[in-house]
């Protein structure tokens, strides 16, 4: 992982996604002591934060930006799982099962997090007890639900297009924070894209083409606006 550079200034009590992420939603006495535990860390675009495979050595709670998740293949082919956003508690899993990271994290765009080595969060999870530990038990069971409709979307959905809705929603759905206007900045190439709604980059460049025409979406650049999200729906 690239050298930390540190940051004091981040006040978890007043974060704006504390009360939409399942692991920060902590009584204050809970947060207070999150506050004064681990490192945060601003990190630049490409940052590796761990590796498949590796010990699992931290957990990481993602302050800003978004960071892709995927596994590697004996045969070299690399399939993209996730893209967490704010909130996300990366590692969790491997973490408290005390088992190497099922996953590869690599920063989309600039980042910034709060790293706690393992003993320190399990030993945070061991002083709270019953909360931390439902919270922490929550956030694995939306990581199993997210990795269920995931392989639902890729088996189930009718068409390439309706895989890409499904994921162009469920971005819009993660970052809009509650806000009735669907808006998120789209970190990922169009490649990279269509690895994570199991398709090809040209059909994504065609579908994503044909969903501006037709308003369903609107792109600016790397930003992303959901128009129709209940037509999105209906091709997911």
């Amino acid at each position: 992982m690239a050298p930390l550079r540190h940051r004091h200034s981040i006040d978890c009590t007043n974060c704006e996604y504390r009360s939409l992420r399942v692991f920060c939603n902590l009584s204050s006495e809970a947060l207070q002591d999150l506050e004064t535990i681990g490192v945060h860390a601003s990190l630049p675009k490409g940052t590796i934060l761990f590796q498949e495979e590796d010990p699992s050595q931290h957990v990481s709670i993602l302050c800003e930006g978004q960071v892709k998740l995927s596994c590697t293949s004996r045969e070299g082919k690399t399939l993209i799982l996730k893209i967490a956003v704010p909130g996300d508690v990366l590692g969790l899993g491997a973490v408290i099962s005390n088992t190497p990271y099922e996953v590869t994290a690599e920063a989309i765009e600039p980042i910034l997090i709060k790293n706690l080595r393992k003993n320190v969060f399990l030993a945070f999870l061991e002083r709270h007890g019953g909360e931390a530990g439902i919270h922490a038990a929550k956030s694995l069971s939306e990581e199993y639900k997210t990795a269920f409709f995931d392989a639902r979307r890729l088996a189930l959905a009718p068409s390439a297009a309706g895989r890409l809705a499904s994921v162009l929603l469920e971005w819009g759905h993660s970052t809009s924070c509650g806000q009735p206007v669907m808006k998120f900045t789209m970190s990922l190439t169009h490649e990279e894209l269509a690895n994570l709604a199991g398709t090809s980059r040209e059909t994504v460049t065609r579908v994503l083409g044909k969903m501006q025409k037709e308003k369903l979406i609107q792109i600016n650049g790397s930003s992303v606006t959901i128009l129709s999200p209940e037509k999105l729906q209906l091709l997911s």
